[in-house]
């Protein structure tokens, strides 16, 4: 990967930072060869912080750390995207981006939050979450509850109470995230299917 250090007067180059799941811009910083070798070493997004005059890695006080996933240079390369998985609020204030509140602006860019979410109560302490509790039960009961979601989803089909209808509906999509993370699966893997299934119709 090249990049061009030399663009700016400080050596410095922006990093953008994106979630790697719901692909929200999360925050901003400064990079240099020293901060992104540490970000790969480390596997954790680490910055030349301006103020600090010094690395600093995210979350190192706070413990809100971005977990590395990729990292690719832009065309005129002079800026760089970084790929991260978000551990807890991403700016200081306390909010999930540095441009406030999670303002998801489509129904697709919520079921990915909620899979980010999912993925991080997984390993939660399971007297303070319900997700949690269940990936400890295992894979059979987790199962399980999805029948049981479906189940109810369909009783309430028969009848005329629309948001009984939605309220089991949301359940079982609920419980249906949970069961493809336990099985090392995400929503999009399930879109591709159904992509690839449509594709071959249109081509048939």
């Amino acid at each position: 990967m090249n990049i061009n250090f030399s663009k700016y007067a400080d050596g410095l180059i922006p990093a953008i930072v994106q979630d790697a799941n719901t692909k929200l811009v999360l925050m901003m910083g400064f990079m240099n060869q020293e901060a992104i070798d540490s970000t790969l070493t480390q596997q954790k997004v680490t910055f030349f912080s301006r103020s600090k005059n010094r690395l600093w890695t995210k979350g190192e006080e706070s413990g809100n750390f971005l977990n590395f996933v990729s990292m690719s240079v832009d065309c005129d390369q002079d800026t760089l995207l970084i790929q991260a998985n978000p551990v807890g609020p991403v700016c200081h204030n306390g909010t999930d981006t540095c441009w406030g509140e999670n303002n998801v602006s489509s129904n697709s860019e919520f079921l990915n939050s909620l899979e980010s979410i999912i993925a991080q109560r997984k390993s939660a302490s399971t007297d303070s979450s319900y997700v949690a509790s269940l990936f400890a039960k295992g894979i059979n009961k987790i199962a399980q509850k999805v029948g049981e979601e479906a189940v109810e989803v369909v009783i309430e089909a028969k009848d005329n109470n629309g948001k009984l209808f939605l309220d089991e509906s949301a359940d079982l999509l609920f419980h249906y995230l949970i069961l493809l993370q336990a099985k090392g699966y995400t929503l999009q893997d399930v879109v591709k299917v159904l992509s690839a299934r449509h594709s071959a119709k249109d081509n048939a």
